[in-house]
């Protein structure tokens, strides 16, 4: 759609609007007609100042506006997202510590911390890096 068929249909519905709002208004039809072409005099000049690259400036702004905040919004769910995964491998982790010390080897009982020390490690990157961005 060209500019000017786009703002043909904004002047062709707000003449319409005008219309019928001016031909329901209590007046006589000689009031009514006058009000009516004074309205749409109005309209066109107005219509005559629009300029179609600010307006088009002014929409794609505020469309990129709106891109940022839902990617804003994405990257405030994966953090809120990666913080709760972290926590609960971080609560899984503990666990395996807890019965590796409980029925493991000394072996084992360092395996399993050093597992709990790189999930909280991991977690901890992830959320910096997500924060970051």
């Amino acid at each position: 759609m060209n500019n000017k068929s786009g703002i043909g249909k904004f002047i062709a519905g707000a003449a319409i609007g005008l219309g019928l709002g001016v031909l329901f208004a209590p007046k006589s039809g000689e009031e009514t007609r006058k009000d009516l072409k004074a309205k749409l005099d109005n309209l066109i000049e107005q219509a005559k100042n629009v300029d179609i690259e600010e307006v088009k400036k002014d929409i794609t702004r505020r469309v990129e506006d709106i891109k940022m905040e839902l990617v804003d919004l994405d990257k405030e769910k994966a953090l809120e997202i990666a913080k709760e995964k972290g926590e609960a491998l971080k609560v899984k982790a503990q666990e395996l510590v807890a019965v590796a010390k409980e029925k493991g080897t000394p072996a084992l009982k360092k395996a399993a911390n050093d597992v709990l020390e790189s999930i909280i490690k991991i977690s901890k990157d992830t959320q910096k890096k997500l924060s970051a961005k």
